[in-house]
């Protein structure tokens, strides 16, 4: 079991563990580089993962000068560069990411990108209330969540490896994209919406750039552009990954304990243009649906479970009023708390994620 550690005392147990261990590599500073962190279920990075880095990086500055530290850029990763990867989850008390959350999982690994190699990793835990998992705003506005294989890639460098182990292919070949992508999601926290545009649409064109990072970042820069035309377009090309992957979370906003949306989000007003184009997709490409309701663990489990499958129906009936060709194609149904994402029971922007209706399509189509 991994030590139980306050919030700054894990980011210096693990980062001098990882240092301290990693192998020496000639006489002239190796060039590091950081994969900013993020949270190991959903992908996303945080204020806590924000926190951790920047300690991590006063640490390498000041007690490890044989490493020189860059930004993670196309051309820095060319340097012979070593890159340090790390997630924050948050896990029960069996370490598994489910049920009540009691702490966060922290694991960070050193990558050796001359000899493909994981060649140090540490890990600790965290008391669950001693961090902040507050989405950075571009994850926080992203409209749409679901599997990964770039992001699963990431994780499993960290969470499913052992030292000597090979870097996942998967994530070498994503790491010039994820170096654009990283960029894009600064600049458009930075509030630079048509660079962060320009990035991702970069990032789109590359060979890995299929990602819904790259979907989400695109439909939130026109977005925030004012370009109604091409961001419903932008969401139309959200949806039809999630299709592809065969599982889209949508976060609707609904009112507290209420089967109405709530009205108070910046993005509520587009919810009429997100569910013409889930309508218009499902219809297009003859998908069968099932439209799952989930709830954040606050409350009766019973109530949850109720106020889940209406929620999942509401959608379900407006997705129905949009193409009357879906009836008898979509069905409904309530999954309460049983499958948190965040789990925190917070209710707050932290585990949005955990108030979220899933469209999985339905194959073969009954």
């Amino acid at each position: 079991m991994p030590p139980l550690l306050s919030f700054d005392a894990a980011i210096g147990y693990t980062t001098y563990s990882v240092f301290n261990g990693a192998p020496a590599s000639g006489t002239e500073p190796i060039p590091l580089v950081i994969d900013p962190l993020i949270d190991g279920s959903t992908g996303y990075r945080s204020k806590a993962t924000q926190a951790i880095q920047a300690q991590i990086e006063g640490i390498v500055k000041r007690d490890f000068p044989r490493y020189s530290l860059q930004r993670i850029t196309s051309e820095t990763l060319r340097k012979h560069a070593r890159v340090l990867a790390g997630t924050f989850t948050s896990v029960n008390g069996q370490i598994k990411p489910a049920g009540d959350r009691e702490a966060f999982w922290f694991c960070l690994v050193l990558l050796d990108l001359d000899s493909g190699k994981v060649v140090a990793r540490s890990v600790a835990r965290v008391p669950i209330r001693d961090a902040d998992p507050t989405p950075t705003a571009i994850f926080r506005d992203s409209p749409a969540w679901t599997d990964d294989p770039s992001v699963q890639a990431y994780v499993a460098n960290c969470q499913g490896s052992k030292v000597g182990d090979p870097i996942s292919p998967a994530y070498l070949g994503g790491l010039l994209t994820a170096a654009l992508i990283n960029e894009a999601g600064d600049t458009y926290d930075a509030g630079r919406y048509a660079d962060a545009l320009d990035l991702y649409r970069t990032a789109r064109k590359s060979p890995s750039g299929d990602q819904l990072r790259v979907y989400n970042g695109i439909y939130l820069a026109l977005f925030k552009l004012g370009r109604a035309g091409p961001a419903a377009d932008a969401f139309r090309d959200l949806v039809d990954f999630g299709l592809r992957k065969n599982r889209l979370a949508v976060k609707f906003l609904f009112r507290p304990g209420s089967v109405r949306f709530a009205t108070d989000s910046e993005f509520s007003a587009s919810y009429d243009v997100w569910l013409e184009q889930i309508a218009a997709r499902a219809q297009e490409t003859q998908a069968c649906l099932q439209i799952i309701g989930h709830t954040g663990p606050t409350g009766p489990a019973a109530m949850n479970d109720s106020l889940s499958l209406l929620r999942a129906e509401y959608v379900q009936t407006r997705l129905e009023d949009e193409r009357p060709q879906l009836k008898n194609r979509t069905v409904a149904a309530g999954m309460g708390s049983r499958e948190t994402l965040i789990g925190n029971g917070r209710d707050d922007a932290s585990d949005g994620l955990d108030r979220r209706v899933e469209l999985k399509p339905i194959n073969p189509c009954k």
